[in-house]
C-alpha cells in the first residue's frame, strides 16, 4: 500500500513586519512545516512502521527553498519526496482548486491508496485543500480525524471525526481515501541525528507545470492579492511599565481617570 502525504511550508511572522508590495518583507518571515501536516507525516510513518505501508511519499507545492522543510518529512521517515513548483507559480496566488490543480496530477503520477493531509495550514487557514482534492479525484474522504485505525485487508479505514461542540463521529471509510487529520491524532517525532543524515540521501523529485501536463493559464487562480495594510487601531493602549508597586499605581490611576472606584 502507498501512502501519500501532502505537506506544506509556512510563513510564520512575529509582532514587528515591514509590508513590501502585495506581500510581507521576506527578511520578516521564518519558514516551517506546518503543524497540522507534521500529525500527517507522523500517520504514514507508524503504518509503515506497523508493516501496513509499503512506501510514504511526501508531496509538496513550493520552490527551491522549501526543500529544507520537506526533508524534515524525510528525516522523520518518508520514503522519497515530490516537489511541485514552476516560474509560473512564483507570483500567483494559490487558491485552494489550483492547488488541486496541482496535487492531483502528482496523484495521478504515483497512484495512491491513501493520501493523508492536515487538516488546514497554519498560513491561509483554508481548511479545504484536502477534501477538494477528494472530491476531484473521486476518493472517499473523512475530515478533522483524531483517531485512525486502517485495515489494509478489508481496504477500510475506520476514523474517528472531530465534530463541532465536542461532538465525535465514528465511521468506516472506503479506501483509497483522503484523509484530513487533526493535531492530537498522534505525537509526531523528533528527526533523529541518523534520521537527518539519511534524509540528505533520499530522493525530493522536482515537478515543474511541462512536466505535470499543466501551462500557465492552468495556475491563474480565481483570487487575486490586490493591497496588503496594517489595519487602524480603533483604540489607544498602554502598556504598563515598571515593577509591581509602580505598575499597580499606574493602573490605579488609570481606573480611577475611566470612573472606576479603586
Amino acid at each position: 500500500m502507498k501512502v501519500l502525504v501532502t505537506v506544506k511550508e509556512v510563513a510564520e511572522v512575529g509582532d514587528d513586519f515591514a509590508i513590501e508590495g502585495t506581500d510581507i518583507a521576506e527578511g520578516d518571515l521564518e519558514y516551517d512545516l506546518n503543524e497540522w501536516d507534521d500529525y500527517a507525516i507522523e500517520a504514514g510513518v507508524q503504518l509503515a512502521e506497523a508493516g501496513v505501508a509499503d512506501e510514504v511519499v511526501a508531496l509538496t507545492i513550493g520552490p527551491e527553498r522549501s526543500e529544507e522543510t520537506i526533508r524534515m518529512a524525510l528525516a522523520k521517515g518518508a520514503d522519497r519526496a515530490v516537489r511541485v513548483w514552476d516560474d509560473a507559480i512564483e507570483d500567483a496566488f494559490l487558491d485552494v482548486e489550483t492547488k488541486v490543480d496541482l496535487l492531483e496530477a502528482i496523484v495521478d503520477e504515483e497512484e495512491p491508496d491513501l493520501v493523508l493531509s492536515g487538516v488546514q495550514a497554519a498560513d491561509d487557514a483554508f481548511g479545504a485543500t484536502g477534501v477538494a482534492l477528494a472530491d476531484r479525484i473521486g476518493f472517499e474522504h473523512a475530515a478533522v480525524v483524531n483517531d485512525l485505525d486502517l485495515d489494509a485487508d478489508a481496504g477500510v479505514a475506520n476514523v474517528r471525526r472531530e465534530l463541532e461542540g465536542g461532538v465525535e463521529e465514528l465511521t468506516e471509510v472506503d479506501m483509497p481515501a483522503v484523509l484530513t487529520v487533526q493535531t492530537g491524532l498522534n505525537e509526531p517525532r523528533y528527526a533523529s541525528l541518523r534520521g537527518i543524515r539519511q534524509a540528505q540521501r533520499k530522493e525530493i523529485a522536482t515537478r515543474n507545470l511541462a512536466d505535470i501536463g499543466l501551462s500557465p493559464a492552468d495556475v491563474e487562480g480565481a483570487l487575486t492579492v490586490t493591497e496588503m495594510y496594517e489595519p487602524e487601531s480603533e483604540s489607544d493602549a498602554e502598556i504598563i511599565e515598571g515593577d509591581a508597586g509602580e505598575a499597580a499605581g499606574r493602573l490605579t490611576e488609570v481606573l480611577r481617570e475611566k470612573g472606576v472606584d479603586a
